[in-house]
């Protein structure tokens, strides 16, 4: 490690290492700062990624690390536990295990923690048979009894969504959820199947998801369960430079938090980006990427500005180009 890097990177995911990646290839010096626990490695496969289609995810990031390191990235195996500015520009970044390292800017893509509904069993199936993108799992399970868990206002959106794959789509009332009048006759009309519940447990053989019981006793088959978590924005490190997570909606309705910034990850501190799911909860692999990359470009167009203004005012300076004067013998 160095004591000063161009750009401190917190989080070592798909948007993190892309950012890194167009960095170190810009000729900066990079930290990269990853705990090595990435959202997606309950999932066997990355999905809807051109050219990687089901890649393993371990596999993903560690070819992504080999990248970065292949033009100097630097590796930090932990987290951080703070950032605060520095007197003169930058970032002073203190490390979980207790040491320091000073940036010029901080790249922040920590991603976000799913809150799953309380049932037994189904944080310990998510993202294997316990699904929530169609576009993520949704090939995988076409045409299996599928059974959407209604906990929210955005149930029957996923009903009508896994409709597509699938003709045989159960949908349960869960902690009282209850649809419009155009909700139920959507359903009705596509053939989804409504009932009350609440799920009581998941049932389970070899290791596979075989059907969902509810509390009265009822198994309804399936060979996937639907939930809607709750997307919380990772955002510590940012909470330390002033920076809060916003609640986020989609059709009105929110679905979690996330740390506002622009389209080139830009927030309003000054020398700081995100990019990835700590910014954009709706954000897959493949976008997380090309949003570390444009982070990443941003962030070295503004070092080049901070550094041709320091090379424009040094030539102005009123000593610039003299020579010292010669002594004769």
């Amino acid at each position: 490690m160095r004591e000063t890097y161009d750009v401190v990177v917190v989080g070592g995911g798909a948007a993190g290492l892309s950012g890194a990646l167009a960095l170190t290839r810009a000729r900066r010096s990079v930290l990269v700062v990853d705990t090595g626990e990435p959202r997606n490695a309950p999932a066997g496969h990355v999905h809807n990624y051109l050219a990687r289609e089901g890649t393993p995810p371990g596999e993903l990031l560690a070819a992504g690390r080999a990248e970065v390191a292949g033009y100097g990235g630097d590796f930090v195996h932990g987290g951080v536990r703070s950032a605060a500015p520095r007197d003169g520009g930058g970032f002073r970044v203190a490390l979980t295990d207790g040491r320091t390292v000073d940036a010029r800017r901080l790249l922040v893509t920590t991603g976000l923690v799913d809150e799953l509904p309380d049932v037994p069993g189904l944080a310990e199936r998510w993202g294997r048979d316990v699904l929530h993108c169609p576009y993520c799992h949704g090939w995988e399970v076409r045409d299996e009894p599928l059974v959407v868990l209604a906990t929210g206002p955005l149930a029957a959106h996923q009903a009508l969504l896994r409709r597509h794959w699938s003709a045989d789509v159960t949908v349960v009332r869960h902690g009282g959820c209850a649809f419009t009048a155009e909700e139920d006759e959507q359903l009705a009309a596509r053939g989804v199947r409504v009932v009350d519940g609440p799920v009581a447990a998941l049932e389970v053989a070899g290791d596979a998801l075989t059907g969902v019981r509810l509390a009265g006793g009822e198994v309804l088959p399936c060979g996937a369960l639907v939930v809607a978590p709750r997307f919380h924005a990772r955002a510590d490190v940012l909470t330390s430079l002033g920076l809060a997570a916003v609640e986020q909606e989609m059709g009105g309705q929110v679905i979690g938090s996330a740390v506002p910034s622009d389209p080139t990850g830009a927030t309003t501190v000054p020398g700081v980006w995100v990019a990835g799911n700590v910014t954009d909860p709706r954000a897959q692999v493949v976008t997380s990427v090309s949003a570390g990359s444009a982070a990443g470009a941003a962030i070295n167009a503004d070092l080049v500005a901070e550094e041709t203004r320091a090379a424009v005012a040094a030539r102005r300076a009123p000593d610039a180009g003299r020579r010292p004067a010669q002594v004769r013998a």
